[in-house]
């Protein structure tokens, strides 16, 4: 089973400052922009955490809010000391680079940061003597500039139809760099002539970067030792080239923190354009001949040649093996040892007998298709979407071995590309099948909330049906309420906002009512009345609207009308709202358009009991009409004596006004009360109920007056049935609440039927015996 350990002090205390930063590391200069505190001096640990912490929670968190001038906070190197850093997307600007120029930074990462201009470019100059690690993966505009500074907005920053190609920065200066990372940058990039200053590089990524002429690569031949040319359009010349960085072949190299091994990644996404470019038998020879050293190799997406690999009948017979000389690809027999790492995704190799390699990317099984996404995730979502929906089949159709890597694996990939609408439908359609009850004792519940986190991000970050739909089914997973009570409000806010166009998915529409429903169910009165004036009432109200006018009573309209039923429940506010938007209105029309629809009848009447419950709002049901429906579904035997017995409820808090608040003509009250008497009296006491009472209380204030004995009645009979059929659950409850005097008063007063009297006594009898019975077993 997964861990539940606590998180690290340290980590909980980064996570209170980053949401309590007036109040704890800064203050606002000038109501605007963040400065911290004078007598607070910050090493690198803590700094480096703060701002990676603070990227993680702006990307993951959405209930946490960016503040505009926090990298403000690291502008003196005097009180604080930035090293590592890793940033993404859209949360940083030009200003915020600016704002740390006086740092020694020795690593920084900036993945996909499409608002950085060329101005950033500068200040990276900033950085020349103290950077080892550089990654600007994805920043497609900070090569660009304004053509017309004064002229042109800032939206322009990312449209370069109104930019001109920076062409000439380089990294002079850089005389530490070992780590470059220059991956989806835009075409036009001299990259030769970029690079060219730059001794002593160790990793090179020039993933999507075109470039005919690979000759420059050989000035780092006695230092490269990754290269990775991902989706490069690859010839002969380029393998050439290739084979030349002789230091590919060496081992490991530690550099700083860093370890490298020897790498090389020449592979390509096979769905993105037409390829030239074949790896035949030669070329995978060559590589192995002149790198034999490599630890790492990734050839995924290739079109592999017949002759690369041996035949079935001539593969060794038993168990696989990662034995070179045992090798099913017939190139790499001549590999001095196994491959740490092999890529052979979306490749015909994957599916070979014996592979030379501890870890392999493939389709094959399980252990191949997690081992995809763990590589291809951070920059390869188009790689990374077509695994998950493989590991997708796997957890639907067989059984996930791995689940806990799996279930971490898709988090994190959902986490990392939150607005990638291919990762977000594979992604929560993974998830559905990972968090089934089959799988449910594996994991922890700090693993289900990182679940439930990353599935609400994709509700509010995509409207797109099957994202929705996803995310939806994967939260029916869960316990409800319990498990979705630490995000309450936010979960619920988007499940009325998917509710909210009056045209919706069918499925989605059911799914989210029934989560609605389940929210609203067996949780206190403050979340009740909360959830309300979100627009919860409103929004089941306008969802019967539409049912009705579509004639058409489903599982929407029913679990709308439980949903109204349960959030009604001890709460005035939210039977107030019911009735100001016309919901007596809708009750009457749903009556008279589904005569025969019974638990719809049953989901009525019981919201109706608890509007009656509501002293406040009685008047309101005392109309001719109201009391003239009231009084024949007396006689109804839908589900049981379930509407009846709710009829009779919502007649039982009327009666208990008196007979001054009776203010209709017809039907008369001497006559509602004896079909009141009649009905419970054609009960049976046995029935077993489609009700769950949190509490008495609403019942037991009918119990001490003699104004309406058949009100009392009712009450008594409802506590007799309650403690018969259900008495580890009611007897207790009954007794916690003060029922027992309340019921041993009744047995005295002289206005109460002795019929009632005795009943009462034979509920004061069963809980009596049952706490007696209790207090044997526990000695």
């Amino acid at each position: 089973m997964a861990s539940d350990t606590p998180e690290s002090l340290m980590a909980l205390c980064t996570d209170f400052c980053l949401r309590n930063l007036d109040g704890t590391l800064g203050y606002l200069l000038d109501k605007e922009t963040l400065r911290l505190h004078p007598d607070i001096f910050l090493p690198s640990e803590i700094c480096d955490q703060l701002v990676n912490e603070y990227v993680e929670l702006v990307s993951a968190a959405c209930t946490f809010e960016p503040h505009e001038t926090f990298f403000s906070l690291f502008s003196d190197p005097r009180s604080t000391r930035l090293t590592r850093i890793h940033l993404r997307e859209d949360l940083v600007q030009d200003q915020d680079l600016e704002a740390i120029r006086k740092q020694d930074l020795v690593e920084l990462y900036l993945t996909n940061c499409e608002k950085l201009s060329a101005k950033s470019l500068q200040t990276l100059r900033s950085f020349r003597h103290s950077l080892v690690s550089l990654s600007l993966f994805g920043c497609a505009n900070i090569f660009y500039e304004e053509d017309n500074p004064g002229g042109c907005e800032d939206e322009c920053l990312v449209n370069p139809t109104c930019q001109v190609l920076v062409k000439d920065f380089t990294f002079e200066g850089f005389s530490r760099l070992r780590f470059l990372n220059l991956g989806r940058m835009i075409d036009g990039i001299p990259v030769e002539s970029l690079l060219r200053p730059l001794n002593s590089l160790a990793a090179l990524d020039l993933s999507g970067i075109q470039t005919s002429d690979a000759t420059f690569l050989t000035q780092w031949k006695d230092s490269l030792m990754s290269l990775v040319l991902y989706n490069m359009d690859l010839s002969d010349d380029h393998i050439r080239v290739i084979v030349q960085l002789h230091k590919l072949r060496s081992k490991i190299l530690t550099c700083g923190p860093h370890l490298i091994s020897s790498h090389l990644d020449i592979s390509r996404d096979r769905l993105s354009s037409y390829y030239k470019f074949k790896l035949t038998r030669k070329v995978l020879s060559l590589l192995v001949q002149k790198l034999g050293n490599l630890m790492s190799l990734d050839i995924s997406g290739h079109m592999i040649l017949e002759n690369c690999s041996i035949s079935k009948t001539d593969e060794e017979a038993g168990q696989t093996s990662t034995e070179p000389s045992k090798s099913s690809i017939m190139p790499f027999r001549a590999l001095k040892r196994p491959l740490q790492f092999l890529g052979l995704f979306e490749t015909s190799l994957c599916r070979l007998t014996h592979i030379p390699a501890y870890k392999v990317s493939g389709d094959k099984n399980e252990e191949q298709v997690l081992n995809a996404i763990e590589a291809y995730t951070e920059h390869r979502p188009e790689i990374t979407s077509r695994a998950i929906n493989l590991l997708f089949d796997i957890a639907r159709i067989e059984r996930c071995n791995q689940l806990l890597r799996a279930l971490k694996l898709v988090i994190t990939a959902l986490k990392c590309h939150k607005y990638d609408k291919n990762i977000q439908v594979t992604g929560s359609a993974a998830l559905f099948y990972l968090t089934n009850s089959e799988y449910r004792s594996e994991q922890s519940v700090k693993l289900r909330r990182q679940v439930i986190q990353v599935v609400l991000n994709g509700m509010e970050s995509y409207q797109e049906v099957t994202v929705q739909r996803n995310c939806c089914l994967t939260l029916c997973n869960f316990s409800i309420p319990e498990e979705l009570e630490f995000q309450y409000r936010r979960v619920n806010e988007l499940l009325l906002g998917i509710l909210s166009p009056t045209r919706q998915d069918e499925s989605i529409q059911r799914i989210a009512v029934h989560l609605c429903n389940a929210l609203v169910c067996q949780v206190d009165n403050d979340h009740k009345e909360a959830v309300g004036k979100m627009g919860f009432v409103v929004t089941m109200l306008k969802l019967i609207q539409k049912k009705l006018l579509d004639k058409t009573c489903d599982q929407v309209m029913e679990f709308s009308w439980s949903a109204l039923w349960n959030i009604t429940d001890e709460t005035p506010d939210n039977c107030e709202m019911f009735l100001n938007f016309n919901g007596m209105k809708l009750f009457l029309d749903c009556l008279k358009e589904f005569p025969e629809k019974q638990e719809l009848h049953r989901n009525m009447l019981g919201l109706l009991g608890n509007v009656a419950e509501v002293k406040e709002l009685r008047p309101q049901l005392m109309t001719s009409q109201f009391i003239s429906v009231f009084s024949n579904l007396l006689e109804s035997k839908a589900d049981g004596i379930e509407v009846s017995y709710n009829a009779c409820g919502v007649l039982s808090h009327i009666m208990f006004d008196g007979p001054e608040a009776w203010g209709v003509c017809e039907p008369q009250r001497a006559e509602v009360e004896d079909r009141m008497w009649a009905a419970i009296q054609s009960w049976d006491i046995n029935s077993r109920r489609n009700i769950n009472y949190r509490s008495f209380e609403p019942i037991l204030r009918l119990l001490p007056q003699g104004i309406s004995p058949v009100s009392q009645h009712w009450a008594t009979w409802a506590l007799y049935n309650l403690v018969s059929v259900y008495p580890d659950k009611y007897c207790p409850l009954l007794i916690k609440e003060g029922g027992m005097p309340l019921l041993r008063d009744l047995i005295k007063m002289a206005t109460a039927r002795q019929e009632t009297k005795e009943m009462a006594r034979k509920v004061t009898e069963h809980c009596s015996n049952f706490r007696q019975e209790n207090m044997d077993a526990s000695r």
